[in-house]
């Protein structure tokens, strides 16, 4: 049963491109489809989420980080009485616009494109979801409902301007009325990704060897869950132990998001998704005490994680190889593969040719995977890493 401030599929606000109702899926049903797939959800199986100086099948990578996110979204909306199939639809796509390397790739491109309208994944998610998947005869993009593209335009919030040019380009489409907030579901999605990747960080900077269970131990809600798991099972093999305080951790985090939310709910008694989207804050969001505990976690794993010694080589390493492709391809777009070529043209025959070239080198190089981008480096700038 969905909540009156639920997004509910027969009042969605339709498609860019009109289509006939599935008999069997509601339309949000069909964006999730969609989205999963899409060619650019099958390549983040090969996409960073945080560099690690080892590498093994067991780190998280953005495909499997996804996933977890999805499964967190359905959990908290179901909860809440609001439209799971939407919430998870946001979720899968939320990460669609990020280039190799992860945030290391974004920070490069975005340096790269400061003077050609900028570069951020969230919009760049838009752009592939509305143009760069082309497998539909009646459109480009997969032509989600405006509910979807809310969603990944803001589930971080009201995005005011100046926009990139991306996100300019989808909003002139389609008003996203990007300065309000995004729907409850879209703002499930974003919480839940806080939750599951300050859960699976922890998991992969352990194995990785850059902090130890103790070190977890001495910060907040995380030591708490080590004691309970200590006071119940003493003595519990280490691997198990650790499992077992992490999931406590997760728990900790999803169950104090939809504490708040019923709370906040009840108090605020919205009775459609617009006044949702007009409150001034988001209704979903985690409690003051434990936001600050989480802060500092967040800041523990940036010194720890983020910035490790190994990991900021690793960092400067695949920066390097991103700086050097891009300028490759902008002064020699001849080398963009053949089906890219149409593009090439469209952008030299424009008003601004290096500028619509760049957005056309940038689209290309986004896309790629990190071991795509490692093996275009050395087949095209050098056979040897970069000095860095």
């Amino acid at each position: 049963m969905l909540q009156p401030y639920a997004c509910h599929p027969e009042a969605s606000r339709g498609r860019l491109f009109p289509e006939a109702l599935s008999t069997f899926r509601s339309p949000f049903q069909r964006d999730r489809d969609r989205i999963i797939h899409s060619s650019a959800f099958r390549r983040l199986k090969h996409k960073t989420q945080v560099f690690v100086e080892h590498e093994g099948d067991y780190y998280r990578t953005r495909m499997t980080h996804t996933i977890e996110v999805a499964q967190v979204a359905r959990t908290i909306a179901a909860t809440l009485g609001l439209n799971t199939d939407l919430a998870e639809a946001v979720a899968l796509a939320h990460d669609l616009g990020h280039p190799p390397f992860g945030h290391t790739g974004e920070d490069a491109l975005a340096v790269l494109m400061r003077d050609y309208g900028g570069f951020d994944h969230n919009a760049q998610a838009l752009r592939i979801v509305t143009r760069l998947e082309r497998h539909y005869a009646d459109f480009d993009g997969l032509n989600l409902t405006w509910e979807t593209l809310e969603g990944i335009a803001k589930h971080n919030g009201p995005v005011d301007p100046p926009w990139s040019y991306a996100l300019a380009e989808v909003n002139a489409m389609w008003d996203l009325e990007l300065t309000t907030h995004a729907s409850a579901e879209a703002q499930v999605a974003a919480v839940a990704d806080d939750c599951a990747y300050n859960h699976h960080d922890l998991h992969d900077g352990l194995r990785a060897g850059l902090f130890t269970d103790a070190d977890l131990c001495e910060l907040p809600v995380i030591g708490a869950c080590y004691a309970e798991v200590d006071r119940r099972y003493p003595g519990l093999d280490p691997m198990r132990r650790r499992h077992e305080a992490l999931r406590r951790v997760f728990g900790t985090m999803v169950e104090d998001v939809i504490a708040v939310a019923q709370n906040r709910l009840r108090a605020l008694e919205p009775r459609s998704v617009d006044e949702i989207r007009h409150m001034d804050g988001p209704i979903i969001r985690f409690s003051k005490p434990l936001y600050q505990n989480l802060k500092a976690i967040k800041a523990f794993l940036f010194e720890r994680m983020y910035r490790a010694p190994s990991v900021i080589i690793e960092r400067r390493r695949v920066t390097a190889m991103v700086q050097a492709l891009f300028p490759l391809f902008l002064d020699h777009p001849d080398l963009l593969p053949e089906d890219w070529q149409g593009d090439v043209a469209q952008a030299l025959a424009a008003g601004a040719p290096r500028t619509e070239l760049a957005r056309v080198v940038l689209d290309y190089v986004a896309g790629m995977t990190d071991r795509f981008c490692i093996q275009e480096y050395y087949r095209l700038i050098s056979p040897e890493d970069p000095a860095v």
